[in-house]
């Protein structure tokens, strides 16, 4: 259980909101699959070259390269600008023609509903792009929650094991760090937040990996954040 009186609320969304096997065994196969198909379609494009920029070299001379590139950014998780543009453009796909559904833990749809009531802020920040954000979100089994959103944050801020990004995040919230609530399931992340001056709350949900020794104090619902 945590109290916090702050305006604003950070949230991840892998292993957080949304549990890590969705992520991990529905989008991520569904993108490599597909990325192929997608490098083809994008082919001398900005995406195409921030993917061999992310990869290390100049310029991928066929799209077979460049796949290849691809699947290995992809088997390493790498948070890295092209790739999640890319992914983003595959989910945006399969979200609209129905073969992709977010799963989310069943107590984040109440919660957030209840911390918008209560005038409290959400926002979300995520190594996926802001474009994969607000297509996870609008096509939730719960239906569209991106009404309680007022903003998202990727890589394009910096890394997420970063201080800087949070400073970066709070000022363009407008809102002091101190004031605000970061909860992530990611002992690096948190670590960063909290150097920056935020409020940290760890997610402990089924299927996480066990975190290492922290001093962050543990949630595993929503519901027991408490709003002072």
């Amino acid at each position: 259980m945590i109290t916090f009186g702050g305006p604003l609320i950070l949230l991840d969304i892998e292993g957080t909101v949304s549990p890590l096997a969705f992520v991990q065994d529905v989008m991520f196969p569904y993108a490599r699959q597909r990325a192929g198909r997608c490098i083809a379609k994008q082919w001398g494009t900005e995406v195409i070259a921030q993917l061999a920029r992310d990869a290390g070299v100049p310029a991928f001379a066929t799209p077979a390269e460049a796949e290849a590139a691809v699947q290995r950014l992809m088997e390493e998780d790498a948070k890295v600008t092209g790739l999640k543009l890319l992914q983003g453009m595959i989910w945006e796909e399969g979200f609209r023609n129905g073969e992709l559904r977010s799963r989310i833990f069943d107590d984040v749809p109440p919660a957030l509903a209840n911390w918008c009531r209560e005038g409290r802020e959400i926002r979300i920040y995520s190594s996926g792009s802001v474009h994969a954000q607000r297509l996870f979100f609008a096509h939730t089994k719960r239906g569209d929650l991106t009404q309680h959103f007022s903003g998202y944050y990727d890589t394009t801020t910096g890394s997420k094991r970063d201080s800087a990004s949070y400073a970066s995040i709070a000022a363009d919230c407008g809102v002091p760090t101190d004031q605000i609530l970061f909860v992530s399931d990611v002992v690096e992340e948190l670590n960063a937040a909290r150097n920056a001056g935020m409020v940290t709350a760890i997610a402990v949900r089924p299927g996480n990996q066990p975190a290492p020794q922290h001093e962050h104090p543990a949630i595993t619902t929503f519901s027991e954040i408490a709003l002072a």
